[in-house]
């Protein structure tokens, strides 16, 4: 396993992350307790430092698993998680006061929630689920994350980006009020390379890569008659605005696959080419997911010449009901 520092905070965090979004049986149907525990404790066995959930996943049931597993390791696992906006709105739309989305005292309360489900003393990477640049300067928000932070309940605080809005955090990262930001990145989606990744490497603020497998396009799985159960998130983001084009794109990147990588490896060490990138955070729902991501972990730096064939799939997406 290799490591990198999460920006300015000093840590220490393993490159491949554990995303916990699909653990927590609501949007994400079909994972089982067991195997999820089996994963993570197996992830962390593998040399995994770094797991991201959310209070919404599950309504606290991620959290949950998540605190089981690191409570019971020796070795230091650093918990990444997120509050959900007050509005339940994702992605946060413009036009609103944060008062409205973080109020100060919303933001403590499910802080004080997430440490219960987590079972520990202190969260290393609070997060806002959403977020909106016109919200700089603006609402108590700031006032609650810097009173968490001398309190000792989190240590470090960071937002996760609207999809498909790499830009919509730039002022806040040049306040400097934050230590990390999470957006998405993968072949597809290229555009945080245009402002925000100078940005943050500019001001030391860590970038968590999410979304590497483009909610599992990436994987080569798909096909054009692709389904999921009733309330699977899938169903809504690979529906027919998206599925088709979809599927074709990732037909015509496989033609740019090296003889003997796999489609998920391309796309994973694409994700942790860029020096940007602190940690990359795909989902990972039974141990055979870990074994895979982690191995890939372990492989070189992608090829110049691959990195600039791979600058042709670059797909610019505009924010839709699809695909918040």
């Amino acid at each position: 396993m290799h490591y990198r520092r999460l920006g300015r905070t000093g840590l220490e965090v393993s490159e491949v992350g554990y995303g916990a979004w699909g653990i927590g049986k609501d949007a994400w149907l079909g994972a089982e307790d067991n195997e999820s525990l089996r994963a993570l404790n197996g992830a962390i066995d593998l040399g995994l430092n770094f797991i991201d959930t959310a209070l919404s996943y599950g309504e606290g049931h991620s959290e949950r698993l998540v605190g089981q597993v690191v409570r019971e390791w020796d070795e230091t696992v650093y918990v990444a998680t997120k509050i959900p906006p007050k509005n339940r709105i994702w992605p946060a739309p413009s036009g609103l006061h944060p008062d409205e989305v973080f109020p100060k005292e919303y933001v403590r309360e499910c802080t004080e929630t997430s440490l219960r489900n987590l079972g520990l003393e202190a969260i290393d990477v609070q997060q806002f689920h959403v977020w909106s640049d016109e919200w700089v300067g603006q609402g108590d928000w700031l006032e609650a994350a810097e009173g968490l932070k001398s309190e000792g309940k989190i240590r470090f605080f960071g937002v996760s980006i609207n999809d498909h809005q790499p830009a919509n955090a730039v002022r806040l990262i040049e306040t400097g009020v934050v230590d990390t930001v999470q957006v998405i990145y993968n072949v597809f989606d290229q555009a945080p390379e245009d402002e925000l990744f100078g940005r943050c490497q500019a001001g030391g603020i860590a970038v968590i890569a999410r979304v590497p497998y483009d909610e599992g396009s990436l994987t080569g799985t798909l096909t054009r008659d692709s389904r999921w159960p009733d309330g699977d998130f899938r169903n809504t983001y690979f529906g027919p605005e998206n599925l088709p084009e979809t599927v074709t794109r990732v037909e015509a990147l496989r033609a740019a696959l090296p003889a003997g990588m796999t489609l998920p490896e391309l796309a994973l060490r694409f994700v942790l080419h860029h020096p940007a990138v602190s940690v990359a955070i795909p989902g990972m729902r039974s141990l055979a997911h870990v074994r895979a991501n982690l191995a890939v972990g372990d492989a070189p730096p992608l090829p110049a010449d691959l990195l600039r064939e791979l600058r042709g799939h670059r797909w610019d997406r505009t924010p839709a009901a699809w695909s918040g």
